[in-house]
């Protein structure tokens, strides 16, 4: 984990535009909003998704800072006073806080031309008609069918109760749907899996994703702001419903175990290269912030 992160780091830094280039007030609150901090657990998946498929590391480079860029602007825009107005994030001010409001919404608009920017400019695959798809794949994670229709549905049920059925839906889109997408693309920066191998990868990101989300509603109760780097007990301030709220913090812990065990065993036939995400599923599932 410690070497991928280092060259995702990296990566971002060489990536990302200048500070000192025009707008620097804009790139520099890019820049902020994006290095130095967060788990990298989807470039970590798009990592080693590729490993599993054979992907030479530089094209994993380009497709793990395109889905950093996508979740560091939904970030950024999940922390403005119009969504979440939220003041902590990764440990430091919120982007609006640290520059501005109006900033931080163009911050969020860039970090996402930027990410599809990134997949424009490389070479992912020898196959253009493969490299459209992951246009297509991150595209579809990233909009109203994904992420940020997720996040529609997520401001809607504020102050709603709902059914164990209707908050996976929330979170298939507004978490998940972007963790899918990380493992999508780092397989197909290579041509070495099958559909068959591909479905079970999508299978075991699918419940990842929802692992996430679970593990993150539990620590919201259990943890501490110092811990997690933002604010925790918002979501039960605000009235937000959550896996937490809806099953309890015991059945909580219990179905994101199940989740886990579902998603090894989606891996169990791909051999051990799979071992990273496999390793990746635990840690998701036991992390501590």
């Amino acid at each position: 984990m410690a070497r991928v992160q280092a060259r995702v780091e990296a990566a971002l830094e060489r990536l990302l535009p200048s500070a000192a280039i025009a707008p620097r007030r804009l790139h520099e609150a890019m820049r902020y909003a994006v290095l130095g901090g967060g788990k990298r657990a989807r470039p970590l998946l798009a990592f080693a998704a590729g490993e599993l498929a054979g992907a030479d590391p530089a094209r994993l480079d380009v497709a793990a800072c395109a889905v950093e860029c996508i979740h560091a602007y939904s970030l950024v825009h999940d922390d403005l006073p119009c969504m979440d107005d939220d003041v902590l994030r990764r440990g430091k001010p919120t982007c609006h806080v640290e520059f501005d409001e109006a900033t931080a919404l163009l911050v969020g608009d860039s970090l996402q031309s930027l990410a599809f920017q990134l997949i424009a400019d490389h070479r992912l695959s020898e196959d253009p008609a493969v490299q459209l798809e992951m246009v297509k794949i991150l595209a579809a994670a990233s909009g109203s069918r994904g992420m940020a229709g997720g996040q529609a549905t997520d401001l809607a049920s504020v102050g709603q109760t709902l059914t164990l059925q209707e908050i996976e839906y929330m979170h298939i889109h507004k978490t998940g749907a972007l963790i899918r997408a990380s493992v999508a693309l780092g397989a197909r920066c290579a041509h070495g899996l099958a559909p068959e191998q591909l479905a079970r990868l999508d299978h075991y990101a699918k419940c990842i994703g929802l692992a996430f989300q679970v593990v993150d509603d539990v620590l919201d109760q259990e943890s501490s702001t110092a811990t997690l780097g933002k604010t925790v007990g918002k979501d039960a301030a605000d009235n937000k419903p959550t896996y937490v709220s809806a099953l309890g913090l015991v059945r909580a812990k219990a179905l994101a175990e199940e989740l886990r065990e579902d998603a090894h065993a989606a891996l169990a036939t791909l051999g051990g290269a799979a071992h990273r995400l496999a390793d990746l599923a635990d840690f998701i599932v036991l992390r501590k912030f």
